[in-house]
């Protein structure tokens, strides 16, 4: 069988804790969590649980206390270079217009300036952007700077996409254009995605996997559920199926329990 995308093998990380200086925080132990090529695999846990931790060790940016990290076999050595990153904050270059944004990693990588161009308005023209690469990010709104901030991502063509709660701050109508926008950009091309949401019907609608993690510290998986809802699909749409009703409520009665963990935690620290 071909190697998981993504191998993260019984990793734990710990930090100095910024409220106790000399005491350690564990955010993560002891997580096994595979996605394969072509499989789009979502995270969801409790405020605090250690999802973006994972993330950064998949991209390299967090190198594990514990365990190991394979890509497509290859221990992980630095940065993932066949990842793309999308961040839940902005990313834009606000001195960049959108085009110039998107041609940037293209640019870094060596591209030929007239080939980066074209392609980066290519990708603007698959993101709905097409008409709109000369403006500036404060020129946009948030869900189109999302599609450009999407685009900067995909135009590098990375076998890897990792994605921190990407839709977080959108309203409702404008997240569910960008999570189908993303999901047709991802069945033509079929790439690895780990996806970490806060958001549990968004991981059912969008996902082949939804992997649960406890409430810190330590967090760990303690819930894997396979998404048999059929594809392609609309997220609104989806969302009044039975079979998500379904999934939704196994999935939240693993999840409550956490979830009022993570509640009670963040109060404390208040």
């Amino acid at each position: 069988m071909a190697a998981p995308a993504i191998d993260l093998q019984a990793v734990a990380c710990t930090f100095v804790s910024k409220d106790q200086p000399g005491q350690r925080y564990t955010a993560v132990s002891g997580v096994d969590l595979q996605v394969g090529a072509g499989e789009f695999v979502s995270v969801v846990g409790p405020t605090g649980c250690g999802k973006s931790t994972l993330l950064n060790m998949a991209a390299g940016l967090l190198a594990p206390s514990v365990g190991a990290v394979r890509i497509f076999g290859e221990p992980l050595v630095g940065i993932n270079r066949r990842a793309g990153y999308m961040f839940q904050a902005e990313s834009l270059m606000p001195w960049r217009t959108a085009l110039q944004n998107v041609m940037a990693g293209l640019l870094f990588r060596g591209t030929p300036e007239g080939e980066a161009r074209e392609q980066a308005q290519d990708w603007l023209r698959r993101v709905g952007l097409g008409g709109f690469g000369d403006r500036y990010p404060h020129q946009m709104s948030g869900g189109m700077r999302k599609r450009v901030s999407l685009a900067q991502t995909l135009v590098l063509d990375p076998d890897i996409i990792l994605m921190d709660e990407p839709f977080s701050a959108l309203d409702i109508q404008t997240r569910q254009l960008m999570e189908n926008e993303l999901l047709a950009l991802w069945q033509s091309k079929k790439k690895a995605v780990l996806f970490i949401t806060h958001d549990l019907d968004e991981a059912i609608a969008m996902s082949d996997r939804v992997v649960v993690l406890s409430a810190g510290p330590a967090s760990h998986p303690i819930g894997e559920f396979a998404i048999d809802l059929p594809r392609p699909r609309d997220v609104a749409e989806v969302k009044m199926a039975p079979r998500f009703l379904e999934l939704h409520a196994a999935i939240w009665a693993v999840l409550r329990e956490e979830v009022l963990k993570g509640y009670q935690q963040q109060l404390q620290k208040a």
